[in-house]
Protein backbone atom coordinates (compact mmCIF):
# COMPACT_ATOMS: atom_id res chain seq x y z
CA UNK A 1 0.00 0.00 0.00
CA UNK A 2 1.82 3.47 -0.89
CA UNK A 3 0.67 5.88 1.14
CA UNK A 4 3.50 8.71 0.82
CA UNK A 5 3.52 12.32 2.41
CA UNK A 6 6.41 12.82 0.76
CA UNK A 7 8.12 10.90 -2.05
CA UNK A 8 11.39 11.96 -4.38
CA UNK A 9 10.26 11.68 -7.26
CA UNK A 10 12.43 9.53 -8.83
CA UNK A 11 11.28 7.16 -11.72
CA UNK A 12 13.65 4.65 -10.99
CA UNK A 13 12.97 2.77 -7.31
CA UNK A 14 16.15 2.06 -5.55
CA UNK A 15 17.39 -1.84 -5.31
CA UNK A 16 18.31 -1.20 -1.61
CA UNK A 17 16.96 1.30 1.20
CA UNK A 18 17.41 2.11 4.82
CA UNK A 19 13.73 2.12 6.60
CA UNK A 20 13.57 3.37 10.46
CA UNK A 21 10.72 3.27 12.41
CA UNK A 22 10.77 6.32 14.94
CA UNK A 23 9.60 4.86 17.89
CA UNK A 24 8.26 6.38 21.34
CA UNK A 25 11.37 4.60 23.37
CA UNK A 26 12.90 2.36 20.92
CA UNK A 27 14.02 3.59 17.48
CA UNK A 28 13.83 0.22 14.84
CA UNK A 29 15.57 0.27 11.61
CA UNK A 30 16.23 -2.17 8.19
CA UNK A 31 18.38 -2.69 5.76
CA UNK A 32 16.53 -4.17 2.91
CA UNK A 33 17.47 -5.15 -0.80
CA UNK A 34 15.41 -5.71 -3.58
CA UNK A 35 16.54 -9.39 -5.51
CA UNK A 36 14.98 -10.43 -7.97
CA UNK A 37 10.82 -11.07 -6.38
CA UNK A 38 11.68 -10.94 -3.18
CA UNK A 39 13.77 -9.14 -0.33
CA UNK A 40 16.89 -9.33 1.35
CA UNK A 41 17.56 -8.38 5.11
CA UNK A 42 21.04 -7.30 5.50
CA UNK A 43 20.52 -5.61 8.84
CA UNK A 44 18.43 -4.16 11.34
CA UNK A 45 19.28 -2.41 14.34
CA UNK A 46 17.00 -1.27 17.61
CA UNK A 47 18.31 1.75 19.54
CA UNK A 48 16.99 4.07 22.59
CA UNK A 49 15.24 7.23 20.77
CA UNK A 50 16.17 10.69 21.63
CA UNK A 51 15.43 12.17 24.45
CA UNK A 52 13.11 15.55 23.58
CA UNK A 53 10.40 17.51 25.25
CA UNK A 54 7.87 18.69 22.97
CA UNK A 55 9.59 18.23 19.46
CA UNK A 56 12.28 16.03 18.13
CA UNK A 57 14.61 19.17 16.20
CA UNK A 58 16.12 18.50 12.76
CA UNK A 59 19.58 18.47 14.38
CA UNK A 60 18.60 16.02 17.23
CA UNK A 61 17.03 14.03 14.59
CA UNK A 62 20.34 14.42 12.11
CA UNK A 63 22.47 12.87 14.73
CA UNK A 64 20.09 9.96 15.57
CA UNK A 65 19.80 9.08 11.76
CA UNK A 66 23.91 8.78 11.75
CA UNK A 67 23.91 6.50 14.93
CA UNK A 68 21.48 4.76 12.85
CA UNK A 69 23.25 4.50 10.11
CA UNK A 70 26.38 3.34 11.60
CA UNK A 71 24.94 0.56 13.44
CA UNK A 72 23.49 -0.67 10.21
CA UNK A 73 26.87 -0.58 8.16
CA UNK A 74 25.16 -0.19 5.11
CA UNK A 75 26.30 1.40 2.10
CA UNK A 76 22.54 1.98 0.73
CA UNK A 77 22.01 6.10 1.41
CA UNK A 78 18.46 6.47 -0.06
CA UNK A 79 15.91 6.42 3.46
CA UNK A 80 11.92 5.85 4.46
CA UNK A 81 10.88 6.96 7.78
CA UNK A 82 7.78 6.15 9.17
CA UNK A 83 6.17 9.23 11.15
CA UNK A 84 4.49 8.04 14.41
CA UNK A 85 0.87 7.26 14.72
CA UNK A 86 0.47 10.22 17.11
CA UNK A 87 1.95 12.43 14.53
CA UNK A 88 -0.34 11.45 11.47
CA UNK A 89 -3.67 10.41 10.99
CA UNK A 90 -4.95 8.33 8.43
CA UNK A 91 -8.83 7.84 7.54
CA UNK A 92 -10.97 6.27 5.51
CA UNK A 93 -12.98 9.36 2.78
CA UNK A 94 -14.68 9.82 -0.04
CA UNK A 95 -13.91 12.05 -2.64
CA UNK A 96 -14.92 12.76 -6.52
CA UNK A 97 -13.69 11.17 -9.32
CA UNK A 98 -10.17 13.13 -10.12
CA UNK A 99 -6.07 12.22 -10.42
CA UNK A 100 -4.65 12.08 -7.01
CA UNK A 101 -2.50 14.75 -7.39
CA UNK A 102 -5.86 16.69 -7.41
CA UNK A 103 -6.80 15.33 -4.53
CA UNK A 104 -3.88 16.31 -2.63
CA UNK A 105 -4.39 19.95 -3.07
CA UNK A 106 -8.34 19.54 -2.57
CA UNK A 107 -7.85 18.12 0.91
CA UNK A 108 -5.26 20.94 1.38
CA UNK A 109 -7.77 23.59 0.40
CA UNK A 110 -10.85 22.44 2.33
CA UNK A 111 -10.01 19.36 4.67
CA UNK A 112 -12.97 19.85 6.87
CA UNK A 113 -15.24 18.93 4.04
CA UNK A 114 -13.85 14.88 3.52
CA UNK A 115 -12.10 14.67 6.81
CA UNK A 116 -14.58 17.02 9.24
CA UNK A 117 -11.56 18.85 10.82
CA UNK A 118 -9.94 21.84 9.75
CA UNK A 119 -5.89 20.63 9.24
CA UNK A 120 -4.08 23.83 8.69
CA UNK A 121 -0.44 23.90 7.36
CA UNK A 122 -0.61 20.45 6.57
CA UNK A 123 0.30 17.86 4.35
CA UNK A 124 -1.80 15.15 2.93
CA UNK A 125 -1.82 11.93 0.57
CA UNK A 126 -4.50 9.55 -0.86
CA UNK A 127 -4.52 6.17 -1.43
CA UNK A 128 -7.88 4.67 -4.04
CA UNK A 129 -9.52 1.62 -2.15
CA UNK A 130 -9.84 -0.95 -5.12
CA UNK A 131 -13.47 -2.13 -6.19
CA UNK A 132 -14.23 -5.64 -5.23
CA UNK A 133 -14.87 -5.81 -8.65
CA UNK A 134 -14.34 -4.51 -11.86
CA UNK A 135 -16.79 -4.50 -14.21
CA UNK A 136 -16.57 -3.92 -18.14
CA UNK A 137 -15.76 -0.55 -18.96
CA UNK A 138 -18.73 1.45 -19.88
CA UNK A 139 -18.32 5.30 -20.46
CA UNK A 140 -21.98 6.58 -19.45
CA UNK A 141 -21.71 3.95 -16.44
CA UNK A 142 -18.14 5.40 -15.07
CA UNK A 143 -19.41 9.07 -15.39
CA UNK A 144 -22.35 8.09 -13.28
CA UNK A 145 -20.54 6.28 -10.68
CA UNK A 146 -20.38 7.20 -6.84
CA UNK A 147 -17.58 9.11 -5.55
CA UNK A 148 -13.62 7.25 -4.99
CA UNK A 149 -13.58 5.39 -1.72
CA UNK A 150 -10.01 6.29 -0.84
CA UNK A 151 -8.04 6.26 2.69
CA UNK A 152 -6.46 9.83 2.93
CA UNK A 153 -3.37 10.64 5.58
CA UNK A 154 -1.81 13.73 6.76
CA UNK A 155 0.79 15.45 9.05
CA UNK A 156 2.04 19.09 9.73
CA UNK A 157 4.07 20.20 7.30
CA UNK A 158 6.66 21.40 9.67
CA UNK A 159 6.88 18.01 10.91
CA UNK A 160 8.19 16.28 7.26
CA UNK A 161 10.11 19.89 6.50
CA UNK A 162 12.01 19.05 9.39
CA UNK A 163 12.66 15.48 8.77
CA UNK A 164 13.70 15.95 5.33
CA UNK A 165 15.79 18.46 6.40
CA UNK A 166 17.41 15.89 8.92
CA UNK A 167 18.02 13.18 6.35
CA UNK A 168 20.13 15.33 4.21
CA UNK A 169 21.86 16.39 7.02
CA UNK A 170 22.96 13.17 7.89
CA UNK A 171 24.41 12.47 4.70
CA UNK A 172 21.14 10.42 3.37
CA UNK A 173 18.67 10.54 0.49
CA UNK A 174 15.21 11.47 1.67
CA UNK A 175 13.03 9.07 -0.38
CA UNK A 176 9.43 8.41 1.32
CA UNK A 177 8.41 9.59 4.20
CA UNK A 178 4.86 7.58 5.42
CA UNK A 179 2.63 7.26 7.97
CA UNK A 180 3.60 4.89 10.78
CA UNK A 181 0.30 3.08 10.79
CA UNK A 182 0.05 1.17 7.95
CA UNK A 183 3.70 -0.56 8.36
CA UNK A 184 1.61 -3.97 9.41
CA UNK A 185 -0.41 -4.24 7.19
CA UNK A 186 2.33 -3.96 4.57
CA UNK A 187 4.33 -6.56 6.41
CA UNK A 188 1.50 -8.50 6.94
CA UNK A 189 0.77 -8.67 3.00
CA UNK A 190 4.58 -9.58 2.31
CA UNK A 191 4.91 -12.41 5.01
CA UNK A 192 1.10 -13.63 5.05
CA UNK A 193 -0.11 -13.41 1.60
CA UNK A 194 -3.07 -15.84 1.50
CA UNK A 195 -4.64 -14.78 4.93
CA UNK A 196 -4.08 -10.85 3.91
CA UNK A 197 -6.27 -11.49 0.65
CA UNK A 198 -8.81 -14.17 2.31
CA UNK A 199 -9.56 -13.49 5.42
CA UNK A 200 -10.77 -10.98 8.39
CA UNK A 201 -7.93 -10.34 10.53
CA UNK A 202 -6.98 -7.43 12.88
CA UNK A 203 -3.04 -6.42 13.25
CA UNK A 204 -2.52 -5.06 16.88
CA UNK A 205 1.17 -3.34 17.19
CA UNK A 206 1.83 -2.70 20.60
CA UNK A 207 3.79 0.15 21.12
CA UNK A 208 4.95 2.19 24.19
CA UNK A 209 2.75 4.46 24.53
CA UNK A 210 0.30 3.84 22.67
CA UNK A 211 -1.13 0.79 20.68
CA UNK A 212 -2.72 0.22 17.19
CA UNK A 213 -5.36 -2.18 15.82
CA UNK A 214 -6.27 -2.06 11.93
CA UNK A 215 -8.55 -4.57 10.83
CA UNK A 216 -8.04 -5.87 7.13
CA UNK A 217 -10.45 -7.41 5.24
CA UNK A 218 -10.25 -9.44 2.19
CA UNK A 219 -7.03 -7.29 1.39
CA UNK A 220 -8.36 -3.63 2.10
CA UNK A 221 -7.41 -1.68 4.89
CA UNK A 222 -10.96 -1.70 6.17
CA UNK A 223 -10.30 0.22 9.85
CA UNK A 224 -8.15 1.79 12.08
CA UNK A 225 -7.40 3.13 16.03
CA UNK A 226 -4.91 4.29 18.08
CA UNK A 227 -5.42 3.56 21.31
CA UNK A 228 -3.68 5.51 24.15
CA UNK A 229 -2.60 2.58 25.96
CA UNK A 230 1.21 1.23 25.95
CA UNK A 231 4.03 -0.75 27.49
CA UNK A 232 4.98 2.07 29.65
CA UNK A 233 1.90 2.29 31.45
CA UNK A 234 1.86 -1.49 31.59
CA UNK A 235 5.66 -1.64 33.12
CA UNK A 236 4.57 1.15 35.07
CA UNK A 237 1.27 -0.46 36.81
CA UNK A 238 3.68 -3.11 37.42
CA UNK A 239 6.29 -1.08 39.20
CA UNK A 240 4.02 0.81 41.84
CA UNK A 241 1.84 -2.83 42.31
CA UNK A 242 4.37 -5.04 43.03
CA UNK A 243 6.89 -2.26 44.47
CA UNK A 244 9.52 -2.69 42.05
CA UNK A 245 11.44 -0.33 40.11
CA UNK A 246 10.28 0.39 36.39
CA UNK A 247 13.67 -1.37 34.91
CA UNK A 248 12.74 -4.74 37.29
CA UNK A 249 8.90 -4.30 35.84
CA UNK A 250 10.54 -4.08 32.31
CA UNK A 251 12.50 -6.99 32.72
CA UNK A 252 9.61 -9.28 34.43
CA UNK A 253 6.88 -8.19 31.70
CA UNK A 254 8.38 -10.40 29.04
CA UNK A 255 10.01 -12.89 31.14
CA UNK A 256 6.54 -12.93 33.20
CA UNK A 257 6.90 -14.50 36.45
CA UNK A 258 3.77 -16.38 37.28
CA UNK A 259 3.07 -14.38 40.30
CA UNK A 260 2.53 -10.88 38.33
CA UNK A 261 -0.26 -12.69 36.04
CA UNK A 262 -2.89 -11.28 38.18
CA UNK A 263 -1.62 -7.70 38.14
CA UNK A 264 -1.34 -8.04 34.52
CA UNK A 265 -4.42 -8.97 33.58
CA UNK A 266 -5.93 -6.30 35.53
CA UNK A 267 -3.46 -4.18 33.98
CA UNK A 268 -4.30 -5.25 30.38
CA UNK A 269 -7.94 -5.31 30.69
CA UNK A 270 -8.87 -2.00 29.75
CA UNK A 271 -6.87 -2.41 27.01
CA UNK A 272 -8.47 -5.53 25.99
CA UNK A 273 -12.20 -3.72 25.76
CA UNK A 274 -11.02 -1.29 23.42
CA UNK A 275 -9.35 -3.63 20.70
CA UNK A 276 -12.73 -5.86 21.19
CA UNK A 277 -14.76 -2.61 20.85
CA UNK A 278 -13.10 -1.72 17.34
CA UNK A 279 -13.32 -5.50 16.57
CA UNK A 280 -17.32 -5.09 17.47
CA UNK A 281 -17.92 -1.69 15.87
CA UNK A 282 -16.10 -3.32 12.15
CA UNK A 283 -18.54 -6.74 13.24
CA UNK A 284 -21.62 -4.91 13.54
CA UNK A 285 -20.64 -2.20 10.26
CA UNK A 286 -19.82 -5.29 7.88
CA UNK A 287 -21.52 -7.93 9.36
CA UNK A 288 -18.22 -10.16 8.80
CA UNK A 289 -16.41 -11.88 12.18
CA UNK A 290 -12.78 -11.01 12.88
CA UNK A 291 -11.29 -14.49 12.63
CA UNK A 292 -7.88 -13.42 13.78
CA UNK A 293 -5.72 -11.21 16.42
CA UNK A 294 -2.25 -10.71 15.19
CA UNK A 295 -0.04 -9.39 17.42
CA UNK A 296 3.36 -7.44 17.22
CA UNK A 297 5.20 -4.94 18.87
CA UNK A 298 7.80 -5.74 21.90
CA UNK A 299 5.32 -6.65 24.45
CA UNK A 300 3.74 -9.27 22.28
CA UNK A 301 6.86 -11.64 22.55
CA UNK A 302 4.91 -12.19 26.18
CA UNK A 303 2.46 -15.19 25.88
CA UNK A 304 1.36 -13.95 29.51
CA UNK A 305 0.05 -10.89 27.61
CA UNK A 306 -0.98 -12.28 24.78
CA UNK A 307 -3.15 -14.34 26.95
CA UNK A 308 -4.32 -11.48 29.25
CA UNK A 309 -5.76 -9.79 25.76
CA UNK A 310 -7.01 -12.91 24.49
CA UNK A 311 -9.49 -13.58 27.34
CA UNK A 312 -10.87 -9.99 27.13
CA UNK A 313 -10.87 -10.02 23.20
CA UNK A 314 -12.74 -13.15 22.67
CA UNK A 315 -10.50 -14.38 19.92
CA UNK A 316 -7.63 -16.23 18.79
CA UNK A 317 -4.46 -14.02 19.74
CA UNK A 318 -1.12 -14.65 18.24
CA UNK A 319 2.16 -13.16 16.73
CA UNK A 320 3.54 -13.85 13.64
CA UNK A 321 6.67 -13.21 11.60
CA UNK A 322 7.00 -10.01 9.91
CA UNK A 323 10.77 -11.55 8.23
CA UNK A 324 8.94 -14.84 7.04
CA UNK A 325 9.43 -14.56 3.81
CA UNK A 326 12.30 -12.28 3.19
CA UNK A 327 16.10 -13.92 2.42
CA UNK A 328 18.10 -12.98 5.36
CA UNK A 329 21.93 -12.14 5.50
CA UNK A 330 22.61 -11.13 8.79
CA UNK A 331 25.58 -11.36 10.64
CA UNK A 332 25.36 -14.68 13.21
CA UNK A 333 24.65 -12.50 16.42
CA UNK A 334 22.07 -11.04 14.23
CA UNK A 335 21.15 -14.32 12.92
CA UNK A 336 20.74 -15.67 15.91
CA UNK A 337 18.42 -13.12 17.44
CA UNK A 338 16.02 -12.39 14.67
CA UNK A 339 13.23 -14.37 15.68
CA UNK A 340 13.08 -12.81 18.41
CA UNK A 341 13.35 -9.25 17.67
CA UNK A 342 11.26 -9.72 14.23
CA UNK A 343 7.86 -9.19 15.70
CA UNK A 344 9.44 -5.33 16.48
CA UNK A 345 10.39 -4.66 12.94
CA UNK A 346 6.67 -4.47 11.28
CA UNK A 347 6.61 -1.04 10.80
CA UNK A 348 10.05 -0.72 9.56
CA UNK A 349 9.76 -3.49 6.77
CA UNK A 350 5.94 -2.02 6.04
CA UNK A 351 7.01 1.17 5.46
CA UNK A 352 9.95 0.25 3.35
CA UNK A 353 7.36 -1.86 1.21
CA UNK A 354 5.89 1.58 0.47
CA UNK A 355 8.78 3.07 -1.26
CA UNK A 356 10.16 -0.17 -3.18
Amino acid sequence: MGLPFFSNGAAKRPDQLIAVDLGARTTKAVHLQRRGEGFVLHRYALMDAPIFEKTLSPDLLTEHLKAVALALDSKAKSVVLAVGVNEAFVRHAEMPRMPVEDMRQVLKLGPKNYLQQDLPNHVFDCYLIPPKTVAAPDPKAAASQPKLRILATGTRQQLVGDYSVAIKNAGLLADHIVPGLIGPANSFELAMPKEFREEVVALVDLGFRSTTISILNGGEFALSRVVALGGDKITAGLAENMGISYAEAEGIKVGMASEVQAVLESLLSPLGRELRASMDFFEHQQDKPVTQVYFTGGAARSQLILAALQAEMMAECKTWNPVATLQTELPPLQMAEIEQVAPQLSVAIGAAMAAF
